[in-house]
């Protein structure tokens, strides 16, 4: 299983591919993506502040049809839990998508920076 960040969700779902590595197109390509629910949150969030273009239930039935993107159903606790250990950052969405995927000692594709400096799973 791979994770994906909110903003690689929102790239593929808007068809902006050349925004995503090469590295990173290939691991997504390998199978199995998946994203943490607080994934679903954030994307929600981005489409009631006018800085996405479709609400997270569209996105996220687009994406499970076209490419077999799943969300993770690990225990909201567990996550938490992991999530304790991440204080990097002050961003809760940061702080519980690199958790989730830290739980399951995963890969998480993301181009944010500080997310790559402090999560040794991190791919771009």
């Amino acid at each position: 299983m791979i994770y994906l960040d909110t903003h690689v969700v929102g790239w593929l779902y808007g068809g902006e591919l050349q925004k995503i590595s090469k590295l990173a197109w290939d691991e997504i390509n390998r199978g199995a993506p998946a994203i943490s629910p607080i994934v679903i949150l954030e994307l929600q969030y981005l489409f009631e502040v006018g800085r996405a273009k479709a609400p997270a239930s569209r996105v996220l039935e687009t994406l499970s049809r076209d490419m077999g993107l799943s969300v993770c159903g690990l225990p909201f606790g567990q996550v938490i839990e992991s999530a304790l250990s991440e204080k990097w950052t002050r961003d809760p969405f940061d702080r519980l998508i690199v958790a989730h995927a830290s739980a399951n000692d995963a890969p998480l594709i993301t181009k944010d920076e500080k997310i790559r400096r402090h999560y040794k799973h991190a791919i771009w």
